[in-house]
């Protein structure tokens, strides 16, 4: 019994002396720690940082409002060379695919079979209108008729025109005599106008017909693939870049930096070419919009203002 109580209470004086060190220990670190606060260390009031933004100022651009039509290139206005007799045999063919013929111009011989009962004289085949041989059916030795395909077809004048379709929501802006700048495969950009904006629409494609004449050029060929871009309208005004332009819950927005705060602003966006937007309303020119970044920025955050056209070392 004497050992047990013995050993209990060293075990005790033990565990006391253990947490007498524990709080002496915690006491120490209290002791240190209270000069910190007793020497009066005030919370650092909130400073308002200022992020550097890049801006732009509102210009006054104009913008051209255009519809894409694509298609391939006919002549305007296609002659259709028939034989005026039936049964003759095709002897030669005197013109070419791209040749410029005149009125009158005799493109093929025809004679009778051979061993036709009472034979007969030939004739010949007569361009009945200038301009440009597109296509050639006429094979020497064969027979001619007036109710197979075409001998020649020839663009009249050589004019052609690009035979294109614009989807029905685009029809109502086009009208004829718009300009249009017409690109076609391997020639590059030539200028044309519309000639006719057809009324009736392909109820499959929804697809409305659309005639961009170019005129005559030898170098247009019947088939060719085409593009054109036609001026459908032109306003001027206030723009911004398109980099500027956020969109939230309530449309379009920017923001702009007045007085080095910014403040956000709701726009009516319009037209849209070469990197810049057309603001229609909520803008005027001269404003400074911030260019990039301006998602990482709020309404009422100050910011310092780089130019966009500053060079890099001023930033």
């Amino acid at each position: 019994m004497m050992i047990r109580s013995t050993v209990g209470r060293a075990f005790a004086s033990g565990k006391l002396a253990r947490w007498a060190v524990a709080a002496s220990g915690a006491a120490a670190i209290s002791y240190f720690a209270l000069p910190m606060v007793s020497l009066g260390a005030e919370p650092r009031p909130d400073v308002a940082f200022e992020r550097t933004v890049t801006v732009s100022r509102t210009k006054n651009i104009c913008f051209s409002d255009t519809v894409q039509v694509t298609g391939v290139l006919a002549p305007r206005n296609e002659v259709l060379v028939r034989p005026d007799r039936e049964g003759l045999q095709i002897s030669q063919v005197l013109v070419e695919a791209g040749d410029a013929v005149v009125s009158g111009q005799v493109l093929a011989r025809l004679i009778p079979p051979d061993g036709q009962p009472g034979g007969g004289t030939g004739t010949a085949v007569q361009a009945p209108a200038a301009g440009i041989i597109t296509a050639i059916s006429a094979v020497i030795g064969t027979t001619a008729s007036a109710r197979a395909e075409p001998l020649f077809r020839i663009a009249a004048k050589g004019e052609m025109e690009l035979l294109g379709e614009a989807p029905v929501a685009n029809l109502a802006g086009l009208a004829p005599d718009q300009a249009a700048k017409v690109t076609i495969v391997g020639l590059g950009e030539l200028n044309g106008k519309v000639r006719l904006v057809s009324t009736a629409i392909n109820p499959t494609t929804q697809l409305g017909q659309v005639r961009v004449f170019i005129g005559g050029d030898q170098r247009l060929r019947a088939g060719a693939f085409g593009r054109a871009n036609i001026e459908t309208g032109r306003r001027c005004g206030a723009a911004v870049p398109l980099s500027a332009v956020l969109y939230g819950p309530s449309g379009a927005l920017v923001q702009v930096v007045r007085d080095g705060r910014v403040e956000t602003r709701t726009v009516s966006i319009g037209l849209l070419a070469d990197g810049q937007a057309e603001v229609r309303e909520g803008l005027t020119e001269g404003e400074m919009v911030i260019a990039r970044a301006g998602a990482f920025v709020r309404e009422g955050d100050r910011v310092r203002p780089v130019p966009v056209d500053d060079p890099p070392g001023r930033q």
